[in-house]
């Protein structure tokens, strides 16, 4: 989920970073400029490493009994240890995926008048355009932001205005997630050892938002970033990398890591709702996205949240006299309410939560 802040002061309704790179330039514009960030992990001969990250059979959870088990605890381990996982054999067809690909890129080709019609108004986190972080910072990337859940708070100038083939494409694609998340979240009651209903309960039918975003090559990629690093309030996210191209970064014992993402693979990350519900036992994982000077980057983002009426808190069942409750209970609504208007910044909203 993303940050609401005072919109720049630009004299368009939206601000591009795909327009900007038409212009002719020698640097990067002082506002995208950002010496705040820490640089990625690298290896002595200079070259980025890949780490061993962990990488999730969903078709042996789904079909295989002895397998299954297996599975089951590396899926465990990873929601306490990575925070993340690569999720293979998800079910969600290749001709589904492609398709996406080609709606999300034409999207993306259309005239800036198009898409402005998407904009991002003033007090709104929905919409299209590029996300200040401040009234003088700018991620590297465009995007486009809206509510698809429950169908009733999508905003009617923007899912329902899309063209018909994205629209019927980004539909399907949203069911197959949807089915896909409410799978995994079964599949972690029992990791978890709590009543099988649980998360069923918390999650079906809850708030879910979905981000398109288009990260432009950039002429200086070392001074910019694509997506501020944070980690998401969601219970899950579901992340496709729509056109293959790398700049997914997990930090991990306080360094930044580039992660590569195999073929077809969607990436599963733990949000601070989850951490929340499971008392710590699962860690949210602080990531960032970065950019290149050569290629642009596509991917779709699926938050999946509780219902917003529902109120959130350590699961009764993992605490006990030695694993007391470690954060506070709150209405989901309020929740996403204050983290909408919390300055995106590593994982200091889950910080606010805490007793």
């Amino acid at each position: 989920m993303e940050s609401q802040v005072p919109p720049l002061n630009t004299g368009s309704s939206v601000v591009s970073v795909q327009e900007l790179i038409k212009e002719t330039m020698d640097a990067v514009p002082e506002r995208y400029v950002r010496r705040d960030q820490e640089p990625q992990i690298l290896s002595d001969k200079g070259s980025t490493e890949t780490p061993v990250v962990p990488v999730i059979d969903f078709g042996k959870l789904s079909s295989d009994p002895i397998a299954g088990d297996q599975e089951l605890q590396k899926l465990h381990e990873a929601c306490k240890d990575s925070g993340f996982f690569q999720l293979v054999n998800h079910g969600i067809g290749h001709s589904l995926l492609e398709d996406l690909r080609h709606e999300i890129e034409e999207f993306f080709k259309l005239p800036l008048s198009e898409k402005e019609k998407f904009g991002r108004r003033s007090g709104e986190f929905e919409g299209y355009g590029s996300v200040p972080r401040s009234e003088e910072e700018l991620d590297w990337g465009d995007r486009f932001l809206m509510t698809v859940n429950p169908v009733a708070k999508r905003n009617p100038r923007l899912f329902p205005r899309l063209p018909m083939s994205l629209r019927n494409t980004l539909d399907s694609y949203i069911k197959e997630t949807q089915k896909l998340a409410m799978w995994l979240l079964h599949l972690i009651s029992k990791c978890l050892d709590i009543e099988m209903n649980k998360m069923k309960e918390i999650f079906e039918d809850g708030f879910q938002i979905l981000r398109m975003t288009y990260y432009p090559p950039c002429p200086q990629p070392e001074l910019v970033v694509g997506l501020t690093p944070h980690s998401d309030a969601t219970g899950i996210t579901i992340l496709h990398q729509i056109n293959g191209v790398d700049g997914f970064q997990i930090k991990k014992d306080g360094v930044w890591i580039p992660i590569h993402i195999l073929p077809h693979a969607l990436v599963v990350n733990v949000g601070d709702t989850m951490e929340i519900l499971t008392n710590g036992l699962y860690n949210s994982i602080e990531h960032r996205a970065t950019v290149n000077s050569i290629k642009e980057r596509m991917s779709i983002a699926m938050f999946f949240n509780p219902k917003l009426d529902s109120e959130i808190g350590p699961i009764q069942s993992l605490m006990t006299k030695e694993s007391p409750a470690l954060f506070r209970r709150i209405k989901m609504e309020k929740y996403v309410s204050d983290f909408s208007s919390h300055k995106l910044d590593g994982k200091s909203y889950l910080e606010k939560m805490k007793l």
